[in-house]
């Protein structure tokens, strides 16, 4: 009983410090200790009887583990990202895709700006920032409220680019060493589901604008508005090479190296990068080394959230929920989507989401015979649903940071793209699967 009081009491008490700002560094290992506490297990390794495992030992392993498994693929993701903006290739591609869609249809050219560079392996917070100042103007010259421009953001980076089939983005490849799958599992299923994501999306999107509108809300102008584009762009034509690139190199040596080969995919990208558009950079070592903090404080983060799972994997509370969960009645799609989401919505990271469950889930499902590539793409988008939340850090950081919006006015559109659209896509997802789709 204490026990799961104390793994329910460590989660709630983990999304409360982060939704009230806490750095996950601090509130993870806090929440943990919590966990580990309520469960009996010692603090120090030198308290602990026999083969008992202890906190700390638990905490660090999951941690430390995290880091080694995929550091090399969050630094060179960050640094690809950091010098296609530091370039302005990624606002180049963004300019030429808006032009070419129109004014008319200013959110879909911002949705599809935001897929292109996603689905080419820019970061997501890379790309909210690049695009955040094309999207002000867009919605300024159509007179939007603003307080939409991060849901139309999400849109194109968060759903049906980045758990994509064949997606450079660590969402979709963490599953890999772990269900002997590749990149491209399940690419006809989500090939459906990536189109009812854009398609749907943006008719709700629209909606809402237009509802907004009809109540007269216009778009309002602020101060720091005022931030004029960056003049002489490269090619954009030449800007997108790297973002082939990217692709081209992760299909072809995927089979071989698995996740590794996304870390030469990405080393590619940034190489292509600098030999097309070197006259362009305003300096390239300054912008890897943005990438390196960047890429440093992101798996910090996400490890920090993977020592959590860890104390709490080692735990008779967690290990009963787990045999609840297996053992719910219905698809094992079903239940492995379902504790991949609830994971991601608690820790507010859908790669902390994956990397918690997939050890423990994906070992017992294959047991069972389920089909691995089916797997593969539900836990990939599911882990995409419920880590958008009020407290996730995307949401933070592209509605407060990048938008300068409040939750009040900017989260239900940002959540009705989230989470409620992939959450349908995944429903989706899963009955295709279940009928041999």
């Amino acid at each position: 009983m204490w026990g799961i009081l104390g793994l329910i009491g460590g989660l709630a008490i983990l999304t409360i410090l982060v939704m009230r700002g806490m750095n996950l560094l601090i509130a993870a290992p806090l929440s943990a200790l919590i966990v580990g506490v309520f469960n009996g297990l010692p603090l120090f390794s030198q308290l602990a009887v026999g083969k008992q495992t202890d906190f700390v030992t638990s905490y660090m392993d999951g941690f430390s583990g995290f880091v080694t498994s995929w550091y090399l693929m969050f630094l060179t993701g960050a640094i690809f990202g950091k010098v296609m903006e530091d370039s302005g290739a990624a606002e180049s591609v963004s300019h030429w895709i808006i032009k070419k869609i129109g004014m008319k249809r200013a959110v879909l050219a911002i949705v599809l700006a935001c897929g292109v560079l996603t689905y080419g392996g820019v970061s997501l917070f890379v790309v909210a920032f690049a695009v955040y100042p094309m999207a002000v103007n867009l919605f300024k010259e159509s007179d939007f409220p603003r307080r939409f421009i991060p849901a139309t953001l999400a849109l194109g980076s968060t759903t049906f680019t980045m758990t994509s089939a064949g997606s450079p983005e660590i969402q979709n490849w963490i599953p890999i060493p772990y269900l002997h799958t590749s990149p491209y599992a399940g690419w006809g299923v989500s090939l459906v589901t990536a189109l009812f994501m854009l398609i749907a999306g943006y008719l709700w999107l629209m909606h809402m604008i237009k509802k907004a509108k009809r109540k007269g809300e216009y778009f309002i102008s602020r101060e720091n508005d005022e931030v004029e584009s960056r003049k002489g762009l490269p090619n954009p034509f030449l800007s997108i090479i790297p973002l082939l690139i990217v692709l081209i190199v992760a299909f072809v040596l995927h089979d071989v190296l698995e996740q590794s080969a996304l870390i030469i995919a990405l080393t590619s990208g940034v190489i292509a990068t600098w030999i097309l558009n070197r006259s362009y950079f305003r300096d390239f070592w300054k912008a890897v080394g943005n990438g390196t903090e960047g890429a440093l404080i992101a798996l910090g983060n996400t490890s920090a959230v993977v020592g959590f799972g860890s104390v709490a994997q080692v735990t008779p509370a967690f290990k009963s929920a787990i045999d609840y969960v297996t053992s719910l009645p219905g698809s094992p799609l079903i239940t492995g989507a379902f504790a991949v989401m609830v994971i991601a919505g608690l820790t507010g990271s859908s790669s902390g989401g994956q990397s918690i469950a997939l050890p423990i889930l994906g070992p017992h499902y294959l047991d069972m015979g389920v089909n691995a590539d089916a797997l593969h793409r539900t836990v990939s988008m599911s882990s995409g649903t419920l880590d958008s939340l009020p407290h996730g850090g995307y949401a933070v950081t592209t509605i407060r940071s990048i938008a300068g919006e409040s939750h009040k006015d900017a989260y239900p559109a940002f959540g009705a793209m989230t989470v409620i659209i992939p959450l349908l896509a995944v429903i989706i997802a899963v009955t295709l699967f279940m009928i041999g789709f």
